[in-house]
């Protein structure tokens, strides 16, 4: 038997959502792993995630399976998987050192995060396409993330825990704050110079094939820099005029 119209969009909006689901029980899985010492499985499993988030969205944008329920499915889904797990990474894995300051920076990661998916759903269709008001919750995610890989990978870098710290704290101020940053999903290709993006593309996963944690701490590290950069040069051009 063949099925329905009605039985196969059925089938099709529930296969988006199971990428979403999947990405929430990753951040829960990854929750344990941190919570084990298992740093570095909680780590791919927040990366995983990050997969999954961007593969659900362009699931139900390809088949034409978008809404409410998704959207609001989806932020629930981040605010674990994106949120409480790398929060729980960071605070297991170094911020417990700080005690209740340690606690209160990971929490606020939290709080902050839920506000910035609450803001985007809210300013959903109203704000520029191309931009991103605050950082995103997954690139924060991936920054905290490749931040605590660095960190573990690297005998030198244990000292620094203070400065990791106070860089929780203004990721956590980046995703509620007002600077604005790239969103590559809107990117013209015809107006793009495409021998510049294919020349960038190979620099890039270049430098992932050769140094995989380095590269992608670095990478994340200046996309989150940038919106700093130019929320100052903003600020600066104009006190000039």
């Amino acid at each position: 038997m063949t099925k329905t119209n009605d039985e196969k969009s059925q089938f099709i909006y529930t296969f988006a959502n199971l990428f979403t689901a999947a990405s929430s029980f990753l951040g829960v899985i990854g929750i344990i792993a941190s919570s084990n010492g298992q740093f570095e499985k909680a780590s791919i499993y927040i990366l995983l995630s990050l997969v999954l988030d961007g593969l659900d969205g362009r699931v139900a944008r390809l088949t034409n399976t978008t809404s409410k329920f998704g959207a609001e499915f989806d932020s629930l889904a981040d605010i674990i998987a994106f949120g409480v797990a790398p929060a729980m990474l960071f605070y297991f894995s170094i911020g417990y050192q700080f005690g209740k300051l340690g606690a209160l920076f990971s929490a606020l990661y939290v709080v902050f995060g839920a506000i910035r998916l609450a803001r985007f759903n809210v300013m959903s269709g109203v704000s520029e396409p191309s931009v991103f008001i605050g950082i995103p919750i997954p690139a924060a995610a991936v920054v905290l993330t490749m931040w605590v890989l660095t960190y573990l990978k690297y005998p030198f870098m244990h000292g620094l825990e203070i400065a990791m710290l106070l860089g929780l704290g203004v990721l956590s101020f980046l995703m509620v704050s007002n600077i604005r940053y790239p969103s590559f999903k809107k990117i013209d290709m015809k107006k793009a110079n495409i021998m510049k993006v294919l020349i960038i593309l190979i620099i890039v996963f270049s430098s992932l094939y050769l140094y995989p944690i380095e590269s992608t701490t670095f990478f994340v590290t200046g996309y989150s820099f940038y919106g700093l950069v130019r929320g100052f040069y903003t600020i600066m051009k104009k006190r000039k005029n």
